[in-house]
């Protein structure tokens, strides 16, 4: 996975986090959380607000509280 595999990204965090609501999650943690799912080999220095925006709008379309 890339950074700019948002969706993909998204699914990984709702299997690694399925209790945590993503609109809770401050960037810094986010950015740690997304290097260290398995599969992912990206660099740190390619992500930024944008991509970590995108990332946590995928995850909470995905998110189901219920």
């Amino acid at each position: 996975m890339k950074w700019t595999d948002s969706q993909e990204i998204a699914f990984a965090l709702l299997e690694a986090f399925p209790e945590q609501d993503p609109s809770q999650v401050r960037f810094t943690d986010l950015m740690q959380w997304v290097m260290n799912l398995p599969g992912f080999a990206d660099q740190p220095e390619r992500c930024g607000e944008r991509i970590l925006e995108a990332i946590q709008m995928c995850w909470m379309d995905e998110y189901d509280p219920s």
